[in-house]
């Protein structure tokens, strides 16, 4: 496909969907870590759940390289610069091995700091940090995996990165109660057996798209003189990363504050809103496919100074992910004790969780605008409008919601109607800004270059 040339809407559907069922699998993949946590206890649940923001870490370094990496490859593609695009792949892949080793450092130092924040219970907290220090150890494997991948999206490839998520998640069906509960030689493991039935999971993934790459008709091309380290390469790659990389990690504040509040109903309501959050995510593929979609887009276009195809793939995107968002907004509501019940049979559990996702769907066609106005901006290589719109929503806005929960002393269902309500008006604020943007910003660079 020409990401240059084709028809947009095809083109937005021919690379979304590939993105959706791919981050379908990897969403399953945490759907399952939390469906066998539930089997184990209550108090596993609680642990998984209360691990997340500190797990989102890596996630947060992931998306931040893999979006560096695929936006800056993917102009230099659009420019027809094939030394740019190697050296740009080259280095991706150094600046992760560098960040990782500064993730493990933070992730094995200061998740029992973390935990402590969030008011655990001393059961929970060991659970919690035996999973976590396994997570971080292996971390290097999850970003070398994005760091080879962004060349392969860079260039409107999505299927191979589906399949080895695909993969992922067959191998952490078979592998979870292998190592959760025991099989022959391999003794039970508990919450542990879930990190590393994930690590190895990975390792897996990452061997496979390494020989997938040295495939590459690009890679092949590779000579000696790309692996040698160059500072404007890290350079651009670090500011190009790093406001993704803080802001996205900033969810995990986002989470522990909620945490916070959610905490003072108790363990069982954790877990609860753990179980819920984990499938909201499940709900938000479509969304994340379509950013995916517009970022390869509008990345290689902006490089081609295709300012119109630019704003059409915007659009397209923001009108399928509202209209997908509004069905499965409904669809969740109605099914919401039933979600919940997969996960535990407790009913402090239960109640949790399904008060928490009936809230929450009004807020689903607010996601959309949010990850494609986060999408539309790293296309464009303004990393710091996507940054602050991250910080805005992820450590501005939970701060503000947890002490009007605190001052005005509201229910466990209050907190979550205020944080829907934010939601709503927060992505309804970016939107305009995006519109003025694209009026007042994009139409004059477009002026500027249409002769």
């Amino acid at each position: 496909m020409d990401l240059l040339k084709d028809n947009i809407p095809k083109l937005v559907r021919k690379l979304a969907v590939p993105a959706m069922v791919g981050t379908l699998f990897q969403t399953l993949y945490n759907v399952v870590d939390t469906f066998f946590a539930g089997k184990i206890s209550p108090e596993a649940l609680s642990a998984l759940s209360k691990s997340f923001p500190i797990y989102f870490i890596i996630i947060g370094t992931c998306i931040g390289v893999t979006v560096a990496g695929t936006s800056l490859i993917g102009n230099s593609i659009g420019e027809s610069n094939n030394e740019k695009t190697l050296n740009y792949f080259t280095h991706t892949i150094y600046y992760g091995i560098i960040i990782s080793i500064f993730i493990t450092y933070i992730g094995l130092t200061y998740a029992d700091d973390i935990f402590n924040i969030m008011v655990t219970s001393a059961e929970v907290q060991s659970l919690g940090l035996e999973y976590t220090d396994i997570i971080f150890s292996g971390s290097v494997i999850f970003i070398l995996v994005v760091c080879l991948n962004s060349l392969l999206h860079a260039e409107g490839d999505t299927k191979t990165y589906r399949n080895l998520l695909i993969l992922s998640f067959l191998l952490n069906i078979l592998l979870n109660p292998i190592f959760i509960f025991g099989f022959l030689f391999i003794p039970a493991m508990g919450v542990k057996g879930i990190a590393v039935a994930t690590i190895i999971a990975q390792f897996i993934s990452l061997l496979i798209i390494f020989f997938k790459i040295l495939n590459n008709n690009r890679v092949k091309k590779l000579s000696v003189n790309y692996f040698k380290p160059k500072f404007k390469y890290f350079k651009n790659l670090f500011f190009q990363s790093m406001p993704i990389t803080i802001s996205i990690s900033a969810s995990s504040f986002a989470f522990t504050i909620i945490l916070i509040y959610v905490g003072i109903s108790g363990e069982y309501a954790v877990a609860g809103y753990g179980a819920g959050e984990r499938f909201i995510h499940v709900m938000l593929l479509p969304v994340l496919g379509l950013n995916t979609a517009i970022v390869s887009i509008i990345a290689q276009n902006f490089g081609a100074k295709n300012f119109g195809r630019i704003k059409e793939a915007y659009f397209t995107a923001l009108k399928y992910g509202i209209s997908i968002m509004i069905v499965s907004g409904v669809i969740v509501y109605l099914l919401a004790d039933n979600i919940i019940g997969i996960f535990s049979s407790n009913s402090e559990v239960i109640i949790s969780g399904k008060d928490y996702l009936k809230i929450q769907t009004f807020a689903f066609p607010a996601y959309t605008i949010f990850f494609m106005c986060n999408g539309f901006f790293i296309g464009l290589k303004r990393a710091e409008y996507a940054m602050a719109s991250n910080l805005i929503r992820n450590f501005i806005l939970p701060i503000l919601v947890y002490y009007i929960a605190v001052y005005l002393t509201v229910s466990l269902n209050a907190f979550f109607w205020i944080w829907c309500i934010s939601n709503i008006i927060y992505s309804s604020i970016l939107l305009l800004f995006v519109l003025y943007f694209i009026k007042n910003k994009l139409n004059k660079s477009s002026a500027i270059v249409q002769p």
